[in-house]
């Protein structure tokens, strides 16, 4: 996958800040033309001293959620852990795995935040200006935003709101287990978010992609 440098990732974290704020008003929120056919999901891990960071990318068919290909990455970390400037820290490790793959992905499913980012540009949206192709941010928690508490029912969602804004939404993809909180990254709307995210969910609480992901960065962090 060809994938242009957007910017340097030799940035100071006041740098990187700034360039949050001005890359949050690239970032477009526009409705998919039809349902994705192929998805892709990122994870990333790191090594236990914390100076080696891993990232998979799982490619698959949609609807039977069938593995077309996947890739690797590891990298020397060179960005110190700031609350909000994640993806000065994870994205090149996610950019060199995505690199790797052969096709270029319909939407791809991020472990991390979309625009649910006090700057608006967490790292599936600052993934997906880099990668200008749409990205759904899927995490396991939550950033920001105030959100109305939901029955532990799969397909129960409320949205996330930040300052009056609605942000993303808090999802509930598996009875009677935690929601995972959703965010647009770029080039799709929230409701379309929802959908493709519960349509990959299965047995487990997290989307099958992101799950598989999840699975193979862990093995591969034994090996840094």
């Amino acid at each position: 996958m060809n994938i242009h440098d957007l910017h340097s990732w030799k940035v100071t974290p006041s740098e990187a800040r700034g360039l949050q704020k001005h890359l949050a008003g690239c970032v477009r929120l526009a409705a998919l033309a039809h349902m994705p056919q192929t998805i892709a999901a990122l994870d990333c891990a790191f090594s236990s001293d914390q100076t080696q960071i891993a990232a998979v990318a799982v490619f698959m068919k949609m609807p039977k959620m069938e593995i077309i290909e996947t890739a690797e990455a590891i990298l020397e970390v060179t960005f110190p852990y700031v609350t909000g400037l994640l993806s000065f820290r994870e994205a090149p490790a996610c950019l060199g795995a995505m690199r790797k793959l052969h096709d270029i992905p319909d939407v791809v499913l991020v472990d991390g935040q979309g625009i649910a980012h006090p700057r608006r540009l967490g790292l599936a949206s600052h993934l997906g200006l880099w990668l200008d192709c749409p990205t759904i941010g899927c995490a396991k928690s939550r950033l920001i935003g105030r959100y109305e508490s939901i029955p532990a029912q799969k397909g129960e969602h409320s949205p996330l709101k930040d300052k009056g804004v609605t942000i993303g939404s808090v999802l509930c993809t598996r009875d009677r287990v935690k929601p995972l909180f959703i965010s647009p990254g770029h080039k799709i709307t929230l409701a379309q978010s929802i959908e493709i995210v519960l349509s990959c969910c299965t047995r487990y609480r997290l989307p099958e992609p992101a799950r598989l992901a999840h699975q193979l960065v862990t093995q591969l962090r034994k090996r840094l």
